[in-house]
């Protein structure tokens, strides 16, 4: 387990930071007071709580000086790792001031941070009130995962045809190493390895773009699936499917490994309204659909 995570770290850095530490929708909708619960109260900036501080001053000693990365991305990557694994939880607020204090950094690199975030939804700005963690939006996460399995259907697709042996045996030994994760119940460790299966089928095909481009589309999906694992989502099911894509592939099964694909993006169809209704401090009001995305 340990020498699979070192490698991921020092090879997939570049392409893939989200890999990186994992314990791991491009539209911005307007901004409203009733989407967060804030209190009326004081119009002057908020602190975050104890105990948000002391997951940021944590989350400071992951940054690194001497990586190639900006400090602004590393920012990044770590605050929204926090946010999806839920230790900044919905409503916490978080201020330029203090994250830069906290982290050692002047207010630039915190404001870059800030935006991308805001940009992927799982910050919001309220004008004189301050940059609160964004509760999830249902419909982000259907219109997240619609495009999502418009993108990996089609990369699955064209690795089917194209995709070699050592390509096959890297993605066979992270499978079993997902069953190594799955029998210790290490949640964050699998999630990890998740991941790393799904950039691995993009970067056989040589498209890394296409991993990319579905970074922030499925943010809201990756804060669902932290709140899945591992009662709402098996950790069992999940490398059933992951290894019906895998058999697909192997057969060079275009079809089957498309369907497969399908099948698996759409759990998350499943798990949403059960976890919604168990968290509902966690989620924003639903939006109805004029269109239904999820079939």
């Amino acid at each position: 387990m340990v020498v699979w995570q070192d490698r991921l770290d020092t090879t997939c850095l570049d392409t893939a930071p989200t890999f990186v530490h994992m314990k791991l929708s491009p539209r911005t909708a307007p901004t409203t007071n009733s989407d967060i619960a804030v209190p009326r109260v004081a119009r002057r900036r908020v602190e975050a709580a104890p105990e948000a501080r002391a997951a940021m001053s944590e989350l400071a000693a992951r940054l690194s000086p001497d990586s190639h990365e900006p400090i602004g991305g590393q920012i990044f990557r770590v605050l929204r790792q926090a946010i999806f694994a839920g230790r900044l939880t919905p409503g916490t607020p978080l201020s330029e001031k203090e994250v830069s204090e906290v982290f050692h950094v002047s207010r630039q690199p915190v404001r870059e941070a800030f935006i991308k975030l805001a940009e992927s939804g799982v910050l919001q700005v309220l004008p004189q009130r301050g940059t609160f963690v964004r509760r999830i939006s249902p419909r982000r996460v259907r219109e997240g995962r619609f495009i999502r399995e418009a993108i990996e259907t089609a990369v699955v697709r064209k690795a089917a045809d194209s995709i070699t042996d050592g390509q096959l045996r890297e993605l066979a030994e992270n499978l079993r190493e997902q069953k190594l994760a799955a029998r210790v119940n290490d949640t964050a460790a699998f999630l990890a390895l998740d991941e790393a299966f799904h950039y691995s089928i993009a970067r056989s095909i040589d498209c890394i773009a296409a991993w990319e481009t579905i970074q922030d589309i499925k943010a809201q999906m990756d804060r669902v699936r932290y709140l899945s694992l591992p009662d709402v989502s098996p950790l069992d099911l999940l490398i059933r499917q992951h290894a019906k894509i895998l058999a697909g592939l192997r057969a060079h099964d275009a079809a089957a490994a498309e369907e497969a694909m399908r099948a698996h993006l759409r759990e998350i169809l499943v798990s949403l309204g059960p976890i919604a209704r168990r968290n509902p401090e966690w989620f924003e009001a639903d939006e109805p659909e004029r269109v239904t995305l999820s079939t």
